[in-house]
C-alpha cells in the first residue's frame, strides 16, 4: 500500500541547514510530528548537542526556527512495511528544490544510508550534502554518545555561518 507523507516541511526564510529523513514512522504519522516516536534518538541528540530540554512538539518546533534548522524527508509517498527503510519500495521523492528556493540552505544532512542514497539518486545540489547515522533505536550499531558526536556537525556548519 502506498502511503503518502503526511508531514510538512518545518522550515522559514532563515533555514541554514536541512535535515532530511526518509518518510515519518509510523509513530511519527499518528502523532503528526517528526521523529515521534520515543525510542527514536533524533530530538535526545539535540538536546545534548545544545544543552535544552525539548518536551512539546511547540518547543521542538520552535527549537528549530530559532537555531536556523529545517526539518522534511526525501520521501513524498512510497510502499514501507511499518517503519522499515529497508522495506522502502516505489519511490516518489518530496520537493525538495522548492524547499531550496524558499530558505537559505548552506548544508544538508541525511539521517541514515537509505536517506542519504535516494537524495543522490534524485536529486544534485550545489551544496554540502552530508550523511549522518540513523537516530532510530534499530540502529543498535550507533550509541548514544556516537549520535552526538556525528550530529555535532550540525551544530558546528550553523556556528561557522
Amino acid at each position: 500500500m502506498q502511503i503518502v507523507h503526511p508531514l510538512k516541511p518545518i522550515n522559514d526564510a532563515n533555514s541554514k541547514v536541512l535535515i532530511l529523513g526518509t518518510m515519518p514512522s509510523v509513530i511519527s504519522r499518528q502523532n503528526s510530528f517528526y521523529y515521534a516516536n520515543p525510542q527514536n534518538r533524533f530530538w535526545l541528540v539535540l538536546e545534548k548537542i545544545y544543552d535544552v530540554k525539548l518536551t512539546t512538539n511547540e518547543e521542538k518546533e520552535k527549537f528549530l526556527h530559532d537555531k536556523h534548522i529545517a526539518l522534511w524527508d526525501t520521501i513524498k509517498s512510497c510502499e514501507i512495511k511499518g517503519s522499515n527503510d529497508a522495506s522502502i519500495k516505489n519511490i516518489k521523492v518530496n520537493d525538495i528544490p522548492g524547499i531550496l528556493k524558499e530558505s537559505p540552505i548552506k548544508y544538508i544532512f541525511c539521517t541514515g544510508k537509505k536517506s542519504y542514497t535516494i537524495f543522490n539518486k534524485y536529486f544534485q545540489v550545489e551544496i554540502p550534502v552530508l550523511y549522518l547515522p540513523s537516530p532510530s533505536s534499530a540502529n543498535a550499531t550507533f550509541k548514544l554518545n556516537d549520535l552526538i558526536i556525528d550530529y555535532q556537525k550540525i551544530k558546528d556548519v550553523l556556528d561557522k555561518s
